[in-house]
């Protein structure tokens, strides 16, 4: 069984307490499939791997869960849930070892979004950080940079209304379910951000915000991006955490630095003194050290529909599921190294995404044009 037709029983665990990547992992390799898993017995739970606990709480929790349900609330509320094995997840996010089993999208994420940057900050924002926050949100966005956030009040609301001023996209990450905004006075941000760009979760509809949720918010939110830029925050703030985390992921962090005798600029400081973080004074610094300098460039080759009979031919046989690059040149009767070279260009193109070992799907639909035999 396929992730999208097995959805609603992922989306079902989500609901359950303690059914994290390493535990949805262990139920789909036993199982191998999650409505085998939801249907499982307390013994072949166990012999799946997990733990009393655990079994306890699917067994207690899932009698009150319809995955029918669960499934037909979303699809009311707008919003849309991919599994780890979606070519629509994140790619970047399915490189991290604790990827939510479920993202809870609203709006759309679209492949420029590839080229994002997180800014991160306090909630208490001086006029310094406001205007740093604004004056870089905005920057990226004319350089086509999707500017990724956490919605809250400060740094974070200046770097997604600035994006949005600017034309640019935007995604925020939130640690409460999609039916709910918080804080609840941005509720019209967050709307006008699901009109250019995206809000994601990986909490199910209902969930309430909790403070113990919002180390797993920034932890997706430095994983969706390139690199995180630390505006402002104290020594023991969310936006060291979230640079911890990037610093983990194996991204790039970068600081704004601030007044020494500020306890908002300590911890961006302090990341900076302590080698952590890039000091960053302009964007280019950023765009240059993530090589992002060419992204308006590589950004309008994604708008060339296939510019030849080779690309066309491959977009022919490729679908929404992953295929092999041998199955794509046995299929399309086409050289091996046409055909990995046609599906590099496409890839920079955001038709085609590469999702696994020389594994691909079309990322996106596009007019095929039809060509002659001797084109």
């Amino acid at each position: 069984m396929n992730g999208r037709s097995d959805l609603k029983y992922w989306i079902a665990f989500s609901r359950i307490p303690r059914i994290g990547s390493v535990r949805a992992g262990r139920l789909q390799a036993h199982f191998g499939s999650m409505e085998a898993a939801w249907k499982a017995s307390a013994g072949q739970l166990h012999a799946a791997g997990l733990d009393q606990a655990t079994v306890s709480s699917i067994v207690s929790e899932r009698d009150a869960i319809s995955p029918d349900a669960e499934l037909e609330r979303l699809q009311k509320s707008g919003v849309k849930a991919y599994t780890w094995d979606d070519p629509e997840y994140p790619a970047r996010l399915k490189e991290i070892e604790d990827k939510p089993p479920v993202l809870y999208v609203r709006g759309e994420l679209s492949p420029e979004d590839e080229w994002s940057v997180a800014i991160v900050g306090t909630r208490r924002a001086t006029p310094y950080g406001r205007q740093a926050a604004e004056h870089f949100a905005t920057d990226l966005a004319g350089h086509r940079i999707t500017v990724v956030s956490g919605l809250a009040r400060g740094i974070d609301a200046v770097a997604h209304r600035a994006a949005l001023a600017a034309g640019g996209r935007t995604i925020g990450v939130l640690a409460c379910g999609l039916d709910m905004v918080y804080p609840p006075e941005h509720a019209k941000l967050a709307l006008e951000i699901t009109e250019h760009g995206a809000l994601i979760s990986d909490y199910a509809l209902g969930t309430q915000p909790r403070s113990e949720f919002f180390p797993r918010r920034n932890r997706i939110l430095s994983a969706v991006s390139l690199g995180v830029l630390v505006v402002e925050g104290s020594e023991d703030s969310g936006a060291l955490l979230t640079a911890r985390y990037a610093l983990e992921q194996n991204r790039e962090v970068f600081a704004v630095p601030g007044s020494i005798y500020s306890p908002t600029h300590r911890g961006a400081n302090k990341l900076i003194r302590d080698g952590e973080a890039k000091l960053v004074s302009t964007t280019e610094h950023i765009l240059e050290e993530l090589n992002l300098t060419m992204v308006t460039q590589q950004q309008e080759l994604r708008e060339v529909a296939p510019a030849d009979p080779t690309e066309a031919k491959l977009l022919s046989v490729l679908s929404n599921q992953p295929s092999h690059i041998d199955e794509v040149q046995r299929a399309s009767g086409l050289p091996i190294a046409s055909v990995s070279s046609a599906l590099a260009v496409l890839e920079l193109k955001g038709i085609v995404r590469q999702v696994g070992p020389m594994s691909f799907v079309r990322a996106r639909e596009v007019a095929i044009r039809k060509y002659s035999a001797n084109a």
